[in-house]
């Protein structure tokens, strides 16, 4: 099952290691991997221990039987000698083209609320014109310049005093959501160092405290958490709903989310339509 590797001798310690760490992510024993992956379960203990050196094909299959993250399948590749399989296009690329037409076309349909494209960090990829006329009115204007070299990040807004956080009256209980939650998801797909190197970033705005690394406990959770705004004398209410692309092949399609808006209550969903109508 494992094949000569003439670029192993580069890394020859990772893999193994790696490969462990997943499982364990994952919950899964080596006999349960060996089941999912057609391997035999001697071999995943070899593969482990350092005593066998996988083919390109069997990384393949092991990753893709633990759902491992296309861009820490890469990773995976590279630490047993063999170069990356799956693409990281920009969403500008010519052979994204359906993808994109396929976006757009959801971004249109969410009018007249606002929708946006965004990354795993939720860094900003595209919006709708509903999101654009929403954002020049939570900012009462044109909303700050990111920091040089960043793009617009809506975590950063969310976190920063001088940007959206004194208009969110709920502002704590939504905070520590998208901080905890995105903390997770950053473990659960491997704690890659750029990744976590961005939340220590946000988390070092003011008063945003350790804590909220960690979710709180509530009894009895609402159905969904809204985002209360309060923006010159108007209140708004809106919950989101998130859309991944299914059977992703690239490792930026993996990781765009369209993030829908949606009014949480009447008053709210005539402020957006509102807003349509001057825009």
């Amino acid at each position: 099952m494992s094949t000569p590797n003439p670029h192993s001798s580069a890394q020859p310690d990772l893999f193994g290691p790696m490969l462990r760490a997943w499982r364990r992510r994952r919950g899964a024993s080596q006999l349960a991997l060996a089941l999912q992956s057609g391997v035999s379960q001697r071999h995943v203990s070899f593969l482990e221990s350092g005593r066998a050196r996988p083919s390109r094909e069997m990384v393949v299959q092991l990753t893709s039987a633990l759902d491992v993250p296309l861009r820490q399948r890469n990773t995976m590749l590279l630490a047993a000698g063999f170069a990356p399989v799956y693409r990281e296009s920009g969403l500008a690329a010519p052979e994204l083209a359906p993808v994109r037409q396929a976006i757009d076309r959801m971004l249109k349909q969410q009018e007249p609320y606002p929708a946006v494209v965004v990354d795993r960090l939720w860094n900003l990829l595209q919006a709708n014109d509903a999101a654009n006329a929403f954002t020049l009115f939570l900012f009462e204007g044109p909303p700050p310049a990111p920091p040089p070299g960043k793009p617009v990040n809506f975590l950063r807004w969310l976190l920063d005093p001088n940007a959206l956080r004194p208009k969110l009256s709920n502002w704590e209980e939504v905070a520590r959501h998208l901080v905890s939650t995105t903390y997770a998801e950053i473990l659960a797909d491997g704690g890659e160092p750029k990744a976590l190197a961005f939340i220590e970033e946000v988390m070092a705005y003011p008063d945003v405290p350790q804590s909220f690394r960690k979710l709180r406990f509530e009894e009895r959770p609402s159905p969904v958490l809204t985002l209360d705004y309060l923006v010159g004398g108007r209140s708004l209410s809106v919950f989101t709903t998130i859309a991944t692309l299914g059977t992703p092949q690239d490792v930026t399609l993996q990781e765009v989310r369209i993030e829908c808006f949606f009014p949480a209550d009447e008053r709210s969903d005539a402020l957006f339509k509102s807003l349509a109508a001057k825009s």
